[in-house]
């Protein structure tokens, strides 16, 4: 089973530590969800973990070994990375996007093999970006370009895959569905690490969670041990109330503390009886 792993990681920029002292596993086979604030650190994490940020102090390893002891190519075919921006400079199509997820396998000017064309067809069904594989990435959609850059991810078929808020710019339709095709991954092997802010859409699907405030790891386990209303109050600055879901997962109703002169309801979920 292989593993990526921060042991007491800091990392300092302008003299200010954006991330302390964190000490995270990530393993094969699950699910781990980043959860915080905006500003929190989720990003800062996620960028050490795929060995693009080095840490000012403790280390980052995969298996055992630091990140910077391995060759950059090697990283980039166990370790895919989909950051928040679906910004994409050039005019390229969706095709030669995905195609860019094997240049870790083949290099960039090799010519496709049969492998690299299976490997970037089946990303592209996975994640229903098919039908756009003759348009250009300029022509899409937020939406659609966080699917394709997914597809992308894919493609490489790593062993860790790192997504930085990859919701944010979805319908709900299509952010369940690029959660459940998550847990399809998990389910055969593949490590994902998942950055967001949404807990209600997120904790469901979480083998394990990671609660960050102010650059600093204050609660990692699994979701039952983690999703407390004390420890959500402390890192979303919120009283949380759990409510039933028809599932069984726990969701919650956050509200405003008193101390801010009155109550103001966000992020409520359905009542699932009504």
């Amino acid at each position: 089973m292989s593993a990526l792993e921060l042991k007491d990681a800091t990392v300092t920029r302008r003299g200010h530590n954006i991330l302390a002292s964190a000490s995270i596993r990530a393993a094969t086979g699950e699910l781990l969800v980043v959860l915080g604030p905006n500003g929190s650190g989720k990003s800062t994490l996620l960028r050490v973990f795929a060995g693009l940020w080095s840490t000012t102090s403790g280390s980052a390893t995969l298996d055992g070994k630091k990140l910077q002891e391995f060759p950059r190519n090697e990283l980039a075919r166990r370790i895919a990375f989909v950051p928040q921006d679906t910004h994409v400079d050039f005019a390229f199509t969706v095709s030669e996007i995905l195609a860019m997820g094997r240049y870790p396998h083949r290099g960039r000017f090799s010519s496709e093999t049969e492998v690299d064309r299976s490997a970037i067809r089946l990303a592209a069904e996975q994640c229903d970006v098919s039908h756009l594989l003759d348009r250009s990435i300029d022509t899409l959609s937020g939406g659609e370009r966080q699917r394709v850059l997914i597809a992308r991810s894919l493609a490489v078929q790593p062993e860790f895959i790192l997504l930085d808020e990859p919701t944010a710019n979805l319908d709900i339709e299509h952010s369940l569905e690029v959660l459940d095709l998550i847990r399809a991954f998990t389910a055969k092997g593949v490590a994902v690490v998942l950055a967001s802010h949404d807990l209600n859409l997120v904790a469901g699907h979480a083998t394990r969670i990671a609660l960050l405030q102010a650059g600093r790891i204050v609660g990692a386990g699994v979701p039952e041990d983690i999703l407390l209303p004390a420890t959500l109050k402390q890192v979303f600055k919120v009283q949380a109330r759990p409510i039933a879901s028809t599932d069984g997962s726990k969701l919650f109703a956050f509200e405003r503390s008193a101390s801010h002169g009155h109550l103001e309801r966000s992020n409520t979920p359905p009542d699932p009886a009504s």
